[in-house]
């Protein structure tokens, strides 16, 4: 999530941060907690761990590229050998009779048959379904929020702009949301889009979905618009997110409180639960002076239909979504799956802001991969976790089941519904780990070794530190490294057990430099990162972490960077691309066969006072008069091979 929103996006932070494992500071943490993340460690670790050259060949690392120079500038790189080619832009037509994009003309109807605003999560389905093909497929993009000041032209920079829409230009960003699902094939060595495929999706706040699992039906989640609380129109936000073993894809609401206000979010029955995620009065889009649905004096429970996680089938355009509110509501960042040892299926996902947790999802029944229709609803019935650190490298997944523990009617817990409606004030009072902005989770398909990117945390004090999260004022983030029992096993490793071990990965910064930082010690001058966010792994294991908010923490362009998960090269970080100014790197994804990496590059030339009319990069374009434009990459090696 872009740090633009930084202010708002905190708004609702947990009030009782120190309190669950403050006790735990205090004690003399053993060797394995030492290798799991003091702090102290973290500084002995990187002294002298200085920059070593940018060698060619990346010393122990198995990846091969020339490393990347650093960069700040209007124009995006890769390292050499690799090329970058742009997939689809924000505005260009995927559906039938859609219009060819012109800024200065464009409309709400235009916008809804037209790619979306700020892509994030990417997904590569490959055509035809089935496959294993990595020259054909179905890419499913996420269209996050939409920055107002690079839309719209003399509508100036800063919340101001957002206060100066008009009625259709809210429209427009109302239309930008949501999500594209766009055919693509590679043909002659180039990436491109299908224009008026069979396949091509827009999904918006105008697309019908279904509410499913424990809290559909309940009280909580009815409108005067509907009034069995079971259908809603939309989804908001969406930031990462995932797929299934069964072939849908999973996205994530992330940031819903920008979109709703009014005076009962202090006032009204509700207030005490709007201030926990972060709604407030004044919100930060104006869309309730035109849809009384955002309106919380009008519709005081739509905000209660939005925070989850939608599941729907890519290659099915006439599907309906579905909010699957059995994996909770809070401000999700991905939901990525790994198969346990018996068959059932854990998702686990960051709730991304300070001090916030980490969950993790667990089907009641495993799938069934020769009986399809079966595992249509699997994600309705299941375990909601929530993650406990320890001292010594050892956590707990603590269930968010009503009626066990402090989740009673004693608490303000009528039902599961209310559980899951509020999971954050569930997850407070089962005593989970604030975490320093849990975003993307991922499992290593190769060491089924689960890695979190906690992006940064610069509120928390010296009295606020916990093993997992060793640093006061953590202005570059680090990564997790989760062991569940069994992983690197022949039998496999055991996604449903309800405890693991930990590791501290990386932490960022630059070494010798930003105190705690932890890397390999052959870390170059340019290897080094701040604000990890997304990830990814190619087929042979290695890490792929894409970056937001190195801008502002650390001077330096958001960029990819891939290292070794094992050997001798285990947490030697490289960079391998480096976005335009004012953007971030999102949605990391490989084909199959490696050959190519689709990256989304989210609000370019956001960055100081860059407006529509005086952006600070006009990329991808560089046409004048054109706007900078979000859009999604394919980057492949010259020649072929596979990338890296």
């Amino acid at each position: 999530m872009v740090e633009q929103h930084d202010d708002q996006e905190n708004i609702g932070s947990n009030p009782d941060p120190r309190r669950p494992i403050g006790e735990l500071i205090a004690e003399r943490l053993s060797r394995r907690g030492l290798l799991g993340g003091a702090a102290a460690l973290l500084a002995a670790r990187t002294a002298g761990a200085q920059d070593t050259g940018n060698t060619p060949n990346g010393g122990p690392s198995t990846l091969s590229f020339p490393e990347l120079r650093h960069q700040l500038a209007a124009r995006d790189a890769v390292a050499e050998g690799h090329e970058s080619q742009v997939v689809i832009r924000w505005g260009d037509p995927i559906l039938a009779e859609a219009p060819d994009f012109d800024p200065r003309a464009q409309t709400a109807e235009k916008q809804a048959r037209q790619f979306g605003y700020n892509c994030d999560y990417l997904d590569f389905h490959p055509l035809p379904k089935g496959s294993r093909s990595s020259d054909h497929g179905l890419l499913v993009v996420n269209h996050e929020y939409t920055s107002t000041s690079l839309m719209f032209p003399g509508i100036g920079a800063g919340r101001q702009a957002r206060l100066r829409v008009t009625p259709d230009q809210a429209r427009i960003e109302m239309a930008a949301h949501g999500g594209s699902v766009v055919e693509v094939k590679r043909e002659g060595g180039r990436w491109g889009y299908v224009k008026d495929s069979r396949y091509n999706r827009r999904i918006t706040l105008s697309t019908p979905m279904r509410i499913s699992g424990p809290a559909a039906g309940d009280p909580r989640m009815r409108t005067k618009a509907d009034p069995t609380g079971t259908r809603v129109l939309g989804m908001l936000n969406n930031c990462a997110g995932g797929n299934t073993p069964w072939g849908t894809t999973l996205t994530a609401e992330e940031n819903t409180n920008f979109y709703f206000g009014g005076a009962a979010a202090e006032s009204g029955p509700q207030a005490a639960h709007y201030k926990r995620y972060g709604v407030v009065k004044d919100s930060l889009y104006t869309w309730g002076r035109i849809d009384p649905r955002f309106d919380l004096d009008q519709e005081p429970n739509e905000p209660n239909r939005f925070g989850w996680i939608v599941e729907f089938d890519p290659y099915d355009p006439e599907s309906v979504p579905v909010k699957r509110t059995a994996l909770g509501r809070f401000k999700h960042e991905g939901a990525t799956y790994a198969i346990g040892k018996d068959g059932r299926v854990a998702f686990y996902s960051g709730d991304d802001e300070r001090f916030e947790y980490l969950y993790k999802f667990v089907t009641a029944r495993p799938w069934d991969p020769r009986n399809p229709a079966a595992n249509r609803d699997l994600l309705d019935e299941g375990t909601l976790y929530v993650a406990q650190f320890a001292a010594g490298g050892t956590m707990r997944w603590l269930p968010l089941v009503f009626g066990q523990g402090p989740l009673t009617a004693a608490n303000g817990f009528a039902s599961q519904a209310d559980v899951l409606i509020e999971a954050r004030r569930a997850a407070d009072l089962l005593g989970a780990t604030p975490m320093d902005r849990p975003e993307d989770v991922e499992t290593n398909p190769a060491t089924n070794r689960v890695y979190v990117m906690l992006t940064n945390n610069n509120r928390r004090t010296a009295e606020q530190v916990n093993p997992a999260n060793p640093r006061a004022r953590n202005v570059h983030g680090h990564v997790l490294e989760l062991i569940p029992p069994g992983a690197g096993s022949r039998e496999g490793a055991d996604h449903s057990a309800t405890e693991a071990r930990w590791e501290i990965f990386i932490a960022g910064g630059k070494p010798g430099v930003d105190h705690g930082a932890q890397y390999h010690r052959a870390t170059s001058n340019d290897g080094w990162l701040s604000c990890p966010d997304n990830c990814a792994f190619d087929s042979k294991g290695r890490i792929w972490i894409s970056t937001d908010g190195a801008d502002d923490a650390a001077g330096v362009a958001d960029g990819l960077y891939a290292a070794d998960t094992t050997g001798a090269g285990r947490a030697l970080t490289r960079l391998f691309y480096q976005a335009p100014v004012g953007a971030e790197v999102c949605g990391p994804r490989f084909t199959p066969d490696d050959t190519t990496l689709f990256l989304a590059i989210q609000h370019p030339g956001e960055s100081g006072n860059s407006t529509y009319d005086r952006p600070s990069t006009r990329w991808p374009d560089f046409q004048e008069g054109m706007p900078p434009r979000p859009s999604v990459i394919a980057i492949v090696k010259k020649g072929g091979g596979a990338v890296g």
